[in-house]
């Protein structure tokens, strides 16, 4: 699909000038020059390579890394230049479709990324959820045992914990003597 810019004015019927516009590329380099801007000065400031900056003015999509990291160097060279981030983002996102066949879940990048995010915090409240199950465990566990050694040990004190148990004695002898007469 190609982009028109009209030059000139429609004054009665004299025709209006039609010029193809400018690629994603183009429009880029063309807003970094006109701002002044090198590509050594974009590099210093996001540390994305040259090769990477040239390729993006040129639409060479292919050998830029792909994915997120594809519209990360946008993001860079976007926000280094001071343009609005979100209307180059969205040209971008329409020449990289346009260039390359592009899946539609890797159009939503943003959403991707929020997905992310929120998964993120979801395995963080489920890790939380778990320790403090395991904190309340261990506590009941103690509160447990303690109880029993307590009362334990107030029951040898006072000479009533034998009695609390049956008679492992008797019943070892009965056993052995039940094994010995097969």
């Amino acid at each position: 699909m190609d982009r028109f810019i009209v030059v000139g004015n429609q004054m009665g019927n004299a025709p209006l000038n039609w010029l193809p516009m400018s690629n994603f590329g183009e429009d880029l380099r063309a807003a970094r020059l006109s701002r002044g801007v090198a590509l050594e000065d974009i590099t210093e400031v996001t540390k994305i390579s040259q090769r990477h900056l040239i390729a993006l003015e040129q639409n060479k999509f292919k050998t830029l890394p792909g994915g997120i990291l594809t519209k990360g160097i946008v993001r860079g060279y976007v926000g280094a230049v001071g343009l609005d981030l979100s209307d180059w983002t969205e040209r971008f996102n329409k020449a990289y479709a346009a260039a390359i066949d592009v899946p539609d879940d890797d159009m939503n990048w943003t959403e991707f990324a929020a997905n992310v995010g929120k998964v993120r915090m979801e395995r963080r409240e489920a890790s939380a959820a778990r320790r403090r199950w395991f904190g309340a465990v261990l506590l009941l566990t103690a509160a447990v045992a303690a109880a029993f050694l307590t009362i334990r040990y107030f029951g040898l004190e006072a000479g009533w914990w034998d009695t609390l148990l049956p008679d492992t004695q008797g019943f070892i002898a009965h056993a052995v003597g039940w094994l010995t007469q097969s």
